[in-house]
C-alpha cells in the first residue's frame, strides 16, 4: 500500500472540523433552553391536572442533563467497543430525534397545544434523548480530536472543540432572538400563595409556538453532523487498539507523513499491547484528578449563567436581556480564542489558575452588588468578567486535559467516568440555581438569594485554583504515550 510522504494539514483540519461540529451541537442543545424556558414555563403553567412549580421548572429546564449523565457514562462502553466514529454517528441521531420531539412532543399520543402532566413527561423524555447525544459527543469529540492530532498542536485543536461549543451557544442565542422577533416573552408573577401565574396580556404566540421553533431549529445542524461523521476516518489509536494496524498507519500517514506515522504507531503499540487494563492500574490519583477537573468545571456555576442568562439580565433592569445575552455570547467567543492561541505557549495549568481567580473576582463582585447599592452596569460587567474568565480557562482547558491525561489503555473508561461526573454536577448546579437564586431573607428579599448564589460560586473558584496548583500535571508538549509513562511512574512511588 502506498502511503504519502508528507502529511496533509487540510486533511487533518477537515476531520477535526467535522468533530468540532459535535461540539457546536453540544453548545446548541444545552443553551437553546435559555431562550425557550420562559415560554415553556408559561405553557405548562396553563396545565389543569397539576401545578407547575419552581422546582418542576428547574428540573424541566435541566432535564437534558440527566441524558448527558447517561450518555457520558455509556460513552466509554461505546467508544471502546464500537469505536469513536460509530459512537458519534449515534450521538447525531439522538440530537436529531430530540430536536424534532422537543418541537412537537404531542406526536402520536397527545392533543396539540394542551399542556398536561403526561405531556410534560414526554417533553422531558425527548430532552433526555438529546442529552444522551450531548453526553456521548462531550466525551468522544475531544477524545477523537486528541487521538488524531499531532502532540505539538493537540491542545489548540481540542480547544477548538470548546470554541465550537461556545459558538453553538452564540448561534442559538441569535436563532432564539430571530425566532422571537417582534414577539415578547410572557410575564410571569408569583402570587401570595407562592404559585406562579402568567400575567394577562402576555404574548400567546411565544407561549404556544415560539419555544417549539427554538428546539426544532437544532434538527438542521444535527442532520448535517450525522451525515458528515460518516465521511471521517476512525481514530488511529482506536484502530491500533483493536489490531487494525494497517488502517491506523494509513490515517496517521495522511496526517503526519509515513515516516512520522511509523514512529507514532510504534509508540501507540508499545502502550496498547494489552487491549485494556484495570481502571486503577495507574493508581487512584489519575482518576481522582480527572473527576475533580470535571467537578470544578461545573461547580464554579458557569452553566447557571449560560442557561438562565436572559432571566438574570432581566432582573438587573439593564435594557433588552436577549441583546445582553448575545453580547455575553460574543464576549465568550472572544475569550475562548484567547485560550486557543495561548494554550500551547502558556500551558494548561497557568490558564486554569488565572481563570479561576478571574471568575472568583467576577462572582464575588456580583454578590457584593446585591449587598450594596450600585449602578446596574456593575453586576453586568462582573458577570461578563466571570464568564470571560471561564472561557479562556476552565471551558476549553478542562476538555483538553480530560482528553490528554489518561493512559491509552484506560482512556475510554476513564474519560466516561470523568465526563459523567461533569454532567452530574452540571445537573446539580443547573437544577438548584433557580430556587437558590430566588431565596428570600428578611429585608433583603430575593437579593439574599442573588448574593448567596454568586458568593458560593466565588468561593468554589478559589478552591479550584488551589486544586490545580497542587495536583494537576502540566501536559503541554507531551504525547498521549508520555502520559502513560508519567502515571505509571507516579503509581510506583
Amino acid at each position: 500500500m502506498d502511503y504519502p510522504e508528507k502529511g496533509s494539514k487540510s486533511y487533518l483540519f477537515s476531520i477535526v472540523l467535522v468533530a468540532v461540529l459535535g461540539g457546536l451541537l453540544f453548545g446548541y442543545d444545552t443553551a437553546v433552553i435559555s431562550g425557550a424556558e420562559k415560554g415553556l414555563q408559561a405553557f405548562f403553567l396553563g396545565a389543569k391536572d397539576f401545578v407547575y412549580t419552581d422546582v418542576i421548572h428547574g428540573i424541566t429546564s435541566s432535564s437534558a442533563l440527566l441524558g448527558c449523565i447517561l450518555g457520558s457514562a455509556l460513552s466509554g462502553f461505546f467508544a471502546q467497543n464500537y469505536g469513536r466514529k460509530k459512537s458519534l454517528i449515534l450521538a447525531g441521531v439522538f440530537f436529531f430525534l430530540s430536536a424534532l420531539g422537543s418541537y412537537y412532543p404531542e406526536f402520536l399520543f397527545f392533543e396539540h397545544g394542551k399542556p398536561t402532566y403526561s405531556l410534560l413527561w414526554m417533553f422531558n423524555f425527548y430532552r433526555i434523548i438529546g442529552g444522551i447525544g450531548v453526553g456521548l459527543a462531550s466525551a468522544i469529540c475531544p477524545m477523537y480530536i486528541a487521538e488524531v492530532a499531532p502532540s505539538n498542536i493537540r491542545g489548540t485543536l481540542v480547544s477548538w472543540n470548546q470554541f465550537a461549543i461556545i459558538f453553538g451557544q452564540l448561534v442559538v442565542y441569535f436563532v432564539n432572538f430571530l425566532i422571537l422577533g417582534d414577539h415578547t416573552n410572557p410575564i410571569i408573577e408569583k402570587t401570595a400563595e407562592n404559585i406562579y401565574i402568567v400575567v394577562s396580556g402576555s404574548d400567546a404566540w411565544t407561549i404556544m409556538t415560539g419555544w417549539r421553533y427554538m428546539f426544532g431549529s437544532e434538527a438542521f445542524v444535527a442532520g448535517a453532523f450525522t451525515i458528515l461523521v460518516c465521511l471521517v476516518p476512525e481514530s488511529p489509536r482506536y484502530l491500533a487498539l483493536v489490531g487494525k494496524d494497517e488502517k491506523a498507519l494509513g490515517v496517521l500517514a495522511r496526517i503526519n507523513g509515513i515516516q512520522k506515522a511509523r514512529e507514532i504507531l510504534s509508540d501507540i503499540k508499545s502502550t496498547v499491547d494489552v487491549k485494556s487494563e484495570r481502571l486503577f492500574s495507574f493508581g487512584v490519583m489519575v482518576i481522582f484528578v480527572g473527576i475533580m477537573l470535571s467537578v470544578f468545571q461545573q461547580a464554579v456555576g458557569i452553566n447557571a449563567v449560560l442557561y438562565y442568562a436572559p432571566r438574570i439580565f432581566e432582573s438587573m433592569n439593564m435594557g433588552n436581556p436577549m441583546v445582553q445575552t448575545i453580547i455575553m455570547g460574543i464576549v465568550n467567543i472572544s475569550f475562548t480564542l484567547v485560550a486557543i492561541f495561548t494554550v500551547e505557549k502558556l500551558g494548561r495549568k497557568p490558564l486554569l489558575i488565572w481563570g479561576s481567580i478571574g471568575m472568583a473576582i467576577g462572582a464575588i463582585g456580583v454578590a457584593v452588588s446585591n449587598l450594596v447599592t450600585v449602578a446596574p452596569i456593575v453586576p453586568v460587567v462582573c458577570i461578563m468578567v466571570y464568564s470571560a474568565s471561564f472561557m479562556f480557562s476552565w471551558g476549553p482547558i478542562c476538555w483538553v486535559l480530560i482528553s490528554e491525561i489518561f493512559p491509552n489503555t484506560i482512556r475510554g473508561a476513564a474519560v466516561a467516568i470523568a465526563v459523567a461526573f461533569q454532567w452530574i454536577f452540571n445537573f446539580i448546579v443547573s437544577s438548584t440555581f433557580v430556587p437558590m437564586y430566588n431565596m428570600e431573607l428578611g429585608d433583603m428579599g430575593s437579593r439574599f438569594g442573588h448574593m448567596f448564589a454568586y458568593a458560593l460560586y466565588g468561593v468554589i473558584c478559589i478552591i479550584a485554583a488551589i486544586f490545580v496548583y497542587k495536583l494537576v500535571p502540566e501536559t503541554k508538549g507531551k504525547t498521549l504515550e508520555d502520559m502513560t509513562a508519567l502515571w505509571r511512574n507516579r503509581s510506583k512511588k
